[in-house]
């Protein structure tokens, strides 16, 4: 019994406390908490949305804690923060074997040593989180903690641009399709003028028909005037000659122009046609285009009000005394255990005695 009490319970005991108190550095711890705050504008729409909206920010932002405690002790988090203050020299302890870091670790390594000297609690009913670390100077646990922030507000600035991102980038499209839509449009009037070299057939139409009512009131004018000579003079009085050649004459010019109104070819009515189809084709490119500038505005306006922050409650601390490694509890816990394993190899021992 007394060598199985010296094997099993003192020996490990003694072993433990030997290389806590006289190898074991000493390390000083640092806390924080913050959480993740949404600030949004109250609009009409949103006064009239009532509890829907409030509900899902409220999961939006439980959403981000949950990522934000997985993020902290992930392996992507311990190489940010490597990379901005070198742990593997940060957390070296020479001669400390069991609570220093390797300096040629992987970063398999590195990520199950960081998780061990960072602590995270969440509380999912308030979604506070509480991050922890020790290092072996008080100033380079609290570096730790203070990384560990920054780049948690980092992390929940990009989840916030991508939110905004995601909620604009279909209105863009539409806008940017409407814009497409709006330019050709234009283009083809712009060409059809060039082409057609008139700037609104309607206006140039209106002009044509102020010539042939001229030239109707010639024409009445004419008639009128053949009908006098006619009454007084011969059928061979030069007078009655010019008057029917005149009346002639304005009748062709009369003719001429109202074939420019219809018929075959390039006339008055094709072009007027294919300028009312650009135009109406024109004004739907810029009704659709108001349409998804008031869309991607609200869409922009939307996301821009919807913003997600880390909110700092407690900033890192600075300890005076370190508190790490807890020689008295883990010396203790290495003797409870010890005492147990003995205890139970004695019945076991015993118990076979007693058998024989």
């Amino acid at each position: 019994m007394a060598g199985g009490f010296l094997a099993c319970v003192a020996l490990p005991t003694l072993m433990t406390g030997g290389y806590l108190y006289g190898v074991a550095q000493d390390q000083f711890a640092s806390s924080a908490g913050f959480a993740v705050r949404s600030e949004e504008t109250s609009t009409a729409l949103g006064m009239l949305s009532g509890l829907s909206g409030l509900t899902s920010v409220s999961a939006t932002v439980a959403s981000d804690s949950n990522i934000l405690y997985e993020y902290i002790q992930s392996q992507e988090m311990a190489q940010r923060i490597d990379a901005r203050l070198n742990l593997r020299q940060l957390f070296t302890a020479p001669g400390d074997p069991v609570f220093g870091l390797d300096p040629a670790a992987s970063v398999e390594g590195l990520t199950r040593f960081w998780q061990r000297v960072v602590t995270v609690d969440y509380d999912h009913s308030t979604g506070l989180i509480e991050v922890s670390a020790h290092a072996f100077t008080a100033a380079e646990a609290q570096a730790v903690v203070q990384a560990v922030i920054e780049e948690s507000s980092a992390k929940i600035n990009a989840l916030t641009e991508v939110a905004r991102t995601d909620a604009t980038r279909y209105a863009k499209a539409d806008l940017d399709q409407a814009t497409t839509r709006l330019s050709a449009a234009r283009v083809a009037l712009t060409q059809f003028r060039s082409t057609s070299q008139i700037v609104d057939p309607s206006d140039d139409i209106r002009g044509q028909m102020g010539i042939v009512h001229t030239l109707e009131a010639q024409m009445a004018a004419a008639m009128v005037e053949l009908n006098l000579v006619s009454a007084t003079a011969q059928p061979s009085d030069p007078r009655v000659t010019n008057a029917q050649r005149r009346i002639e004459v304005i009748d062709q010019l009369i003719a001429q122009e109202r074939a420019r109104f219809g018929g075959e070819g390039d006339t008055y009515s094709t072009k007027l046609g294919e300028f009312e189809r650009l135009g109406v084709e024109r004004e739907f490119a810029e009704r659709a285009y108001v349409a998804a500038l008031t869309a991607y505005d609200n869409a922009r306006a939307e996301a821009q009000r919807k913003s997600r922050y880390l909110a700092t409650y407690v900033t890192p601390t600075l300890a005076e005394t370190a508190e790490y490694p807890r020689r008295i509890t883990l010396t203790g816990m290495v003797l409870g255990f010890s005492l147990l394993l003995w205890g139970i190899a004695l019945l076991i021992y015993y118990s076979l005695r007693d058998r024989r």
